[in-house]
């Protein structure tokens, strides 16, 4: 599906390469990856091809492929910090409802099957409308950048 807006990805395609896997970034820095938030052993992303606005992924650090792979203490952390970015999104946002979710595995749709991570789409009401269905192009009215720094500041 094509996206209306982009002037930031052509600066992401030419120069951000990422060896290895994407959500393993211990010792990487957070505005560079537009990590919100770290916690013991989650962090919080914002996803570079969202689907909506806001739309975060929540990642244990550890490389796990799924919920199988967890400890207690990484699964109630990964879980706290899902929670908390929520309410972060409700507040900065203000989102009619949100879609929460997990795909394990290539065949579940997983777009990054190696390492275990949430989805977090905020939704609004209308937020579907003609472009995806006539222009096949999803509308997306902030920057990361823009919506980085009102997460983050």
């Amino acid at each position: 599906m094509n996206r209306l807006w982009a002037p930031w990805r052509n600066k992401f395609v030419t120069i951000r390469k990422i060896k290895g896997c994407l959500f393993c970034i211990k010792g990487k820095k957070n505005a560079r990856l537009f990590v919100i938030k770290r916690t013991g052993h989650s962090f919080a992303m914002l996803n570079i091809y969202p689907y909506n606005n806001g739309h975060i992924m929540v990642s244990p650090l550890r490389h796990v492929r799924d919920l199988k792979g967890l400890n207690d203490e990484e699964l109630l952390d990964i879980i706290k910090l899902t929670r908390d970015i929520q309410k972060l999104l409700e507040k900065k946002l203000r989102p009619h409802g949100f879609n929460i979710g997990i795909n394990t595995g290539k065949a579940a749709g997983a777009g990054y099957k190696g390492h275990l991570h949430i989805h977090i789409v905020p939704r609004w009401k209308g937020d579907s409308n003609f472009m995806p269905v006539i222009a096949d192009t999803k509308v997306i009215p902030l920057s990361l950048k823009e919506l980085y720094r009102s997460l983050v500041y």
